[in-house]
């Protein structure tokens, strides 16, 4: 039944329904679940864009960009690309590779974790930030997870062929797949591969191997902005970016993490450059199931991308906030510290984050490697800035092998305080 004159309460702006949800919630007015279900795919038909991605059966993708949408995107566009409401520390030269090491390690750390990496973030942190070499496949996941963000930084600028994203996956998956030889590489013709959950469910069956080759030669055009011939807006292109290579799964392992990459690689390249500082698998891991039922909801409702898209969109702003609140907090942090090393007032930003930890954590242990690349120096600075410290009496240090440690030194809030 279709209903030509459907209540204005029919679907709340801010919610973009599925069936599955809508069946169990009262209807309005004197409206059947099935009615009800019919006044909403009505309103929601005429408003549809297609986009060059097809299902394994042939069928369309498609999307809606509803009110809610267009204003998710005009505040990403805002506080993503500008300047406008961007917290200084992050625009500030001298402080913004702390920042990005920063959200590097966090993407690296819970892009693996999504992916099954057994590995606590205080470790992770440490092999980092030590450069030691990593244990297991778990710890060499996260290890590739970061070096391939960097990798992603260095080619904003390019194209995205299917070359790049067979070097992607290959950075990604190094040492940590049963087989070496699908590092880097397609699955197999005749490779079949069932996408499920943890009680053995399938959640998607992913088109042929055969398909794979045509099918990453449109997703890159797609992602270069080839196709379609009328205009998406960046962010909705590097979403679905996202949802299109995880939807093709073209490799055995790998893909979530891939899909990831692929999706910072398309805001970068499209000037949105806070999205160096933000990581989304840090909200999606906080809620892995909404992200697994937005993938669902897509596929079940007539490859209707639009809940991909209310998912990502939330991700991203939750993302962004996340780390206003950071910088937030740091920024207090670092004015009690001011406050409070008045003696010491000529150190420079990078020595006074080493004492705000050091004022937090009395066991930590520094060494020149692991100060260079929490703030992305060279090793020359790094030595000079913890020596100056150990000089000043605020670390101590001691040599292992041909290595310097490094650790606060007794009674450090002491050698802190101004004389009144």
């Amino acid at each position: 039944m279709v209903i030509l004159d459907p209540p204005a309460e029919i679907e709340r702006p801010s919610e973009y329904i599925h069936w599955d949800k809508l069946r169990r919630k009262p209807p309005p007015g004197d409206l059947t679940h099935r009615e009800w279900w019919a006044a909403i795919k009505f309103r929601r038909v005429p408003t549809r864009k297609r986009v060059p991605m097809r299902d394994k059966n042939g069928e369309s993708f498609w999307y809606t960009q509803p009110d809610t949408v267009s204003q998710a995107l005009h505040q990403i566009d805002l506080r993503a690309s500008g300047q406008i409401a961007i917290p200084q520390p992050v625009t500030d030269p001298e402080m913004r590779d702390s920042y990005i090491v920063r959200s590097l390690m966090e993407e690296a750390i819970t892009s693996s974790l999504l992916e099954g990496a057994a590995v606590t973030r205080e470790d992770a942190k440490e092999m980092i930030r030590s450069g030691r070499k990593p244990t297991d496949e778990h710890e060499k996941m996260i290890l590739n997870n970061y070096f391939t963000m960097q990798y992603i930084r260095q080619q904003k600028e390019k194209v995205l062929t299917p070359e790049l994203v067979l070097v992607l996956h290959r950075l990604l998956t190094t040492e940590t797949m049963k087989n070496a030889a699908d590092e880097g590489r397609l699955r197999p013709p005749g490779r079949r591969i069932d996408v499920g959950g943890m009680y053995g469910q399938l959640f998607h069956d992913p088109p042929p191997a055969e398909e794979l080759e045509e099918r990453m030669k449109a997703m890159c055009a797609f992602a270069n902005g080839k196709t379609p011939k009328e205009f998406m807006h960046p962010v909705v292109r590097a979403i679905i970016l996202h949802f299109w290579l995880a939807y093709d799964h073209p490799f055995v392992d790998g893909n979530g993490r891939t899909a990831r990459a692929l999706f910072y690689w398309c805001m970068l390249h499209n000037k949105y450059w806070l999205c160096e500082f933000i990581s989304i698998s840090q909200i999606i891991l906080k809620a892995p199931v909404k992200y697994g039922l937005a993938f669902l909801h897509t596929e079940t409702d007539e490859n209707d991308l639009t809940y991909f898209l209310f998912h990502q969109l939330d991700v991203i702003r939750r993302a962004i906030e996340q780390l206003c609140e950071y910088v937030e907090r740091k920024t207090e942090r670092a004015d009690v510290l001011e406050r409070e090393m008045r003696t010491v007032r000529f150190l420079n930003h990078r020595q006074r984050a080493i004492i705000g930890h050091a004022l937090r954590h009395a066991r930590a242990v520094y060494t020149i490697d692991s100060h260079r690349l929490s703030h992305a120096v060279v090793y020359q600075t790094a030595r000079t800035d913890l020596l100056d410290l150990v000089d000043r009496g605020i670390l101590d240090s001691w040599k292992e092998g041909r290595q310097w440690h490094f650790k606060p030194a007794k009674a450090i809030e002491a050698k802190l305080q101004v004389d009144e």
